[in-house]
Order: structure tokens, then sequence, then C-alpha cells
């Protein structure tokens, strides 16, 4: 279903600085939904009915689903937030 991806830092750096991102699974789900996200990335300790929840809507939709190797709270500190962020989505 999901690519995995090693290091993420780097490509989450620059798609924040773009202002490229929706953080969260309500969020993400809701544009998935619209067809406005062209690339999911979840969580390693993504919940498992939010990863089938994504996942769904990634196939439906044709948008690419990766799996990070990080944590929720590795995720929250790479965007420079004060919690921790399972799901972002990059806006098409």
């Amino acid at each position: 279903m999901a690519k995995v991806v090693a290091d993420v830092g780097a490509e989450l750096k620059k798609l924040l600085a773009g202002e490229k991102l929706v953080l969260g699974a309500e969020v993400t789900l809701k544009l998935l939904r619209q067809g406005k996200l062209k690339k999911v990335f979840l969580a390693s300790n993504c919940s498992p009915q939010v990863r089938d929840n994504i996942g769904r809507y990634c196939k439906v939709g044709n948008v690419e689903c990766v799996d990070f190797s990080q944590t929720n709270e590795e995720i929250g500190v790479i965007c420079k937030k004060p919690f921790a962020i399972s799901v972002v989505g990059v806006i098409a």
C-alpha cells in the first residue's frame, strides 16, 4: 500500500517552507475526499484505523501514500510544532 521512506526531514522542511503541507488526519481526509492532495505521509505509530481510512482514500484518488520511519512526535519536531503529528498531506 505505502512506500517506506527512511529520512523525511529534508523533504518535509522544504514543503513546510513552501507552505504546501496540511497537518492532521481530519484535514487530510477532508482534502483527500475533495481531490486536492498529491501525497500523504503517515507516521510509523499512526493508528491502524486512521492508516486504513487514509489508505483507502489514497487508492481511490490515486494519491501516493508514504510511511515514515519517524514517530508522530518526531514529525511534530520536524514541522516545528509543539504537538505530535501522525498525518501530513501535500497540497497539489
